[in-house]
């Protein structure tokens, strides 16, 4: 069961990384995280990430793992 709506985190996700200026691959850097997972989670692909990669990206752009849930 696929669904083309993109989650509210792949929006946050992607929305904030473009406000600082962050490349996929840099905030993949910055979070410890592979880059192949930050492009799977924006595109929707990966839309229930876990907690512990989400906490990992809401640390590399400096925010509480709250804003990248809000929809």
């Amino acid at each position: 069961m696929s669904s083309n709506k993109i989650s509210p985190i792949s929006k946050n996700i992607r929305n904030i990384r473009k406000k600082q200026g962050l490349s996929q691959d840099k905030l993949s850097k910055l979070a410890g995280v592979a880059y192949n997972t930050i492009v799977k989670i924006e595109s929707g692909e990966n839309s229930n990430p876990t907690i512990d990669t989400l906490r990992k990206i809401a640390k590399a752009l400096n925010i509480e793992v709250d804003g990248l849930l809000k929809g």
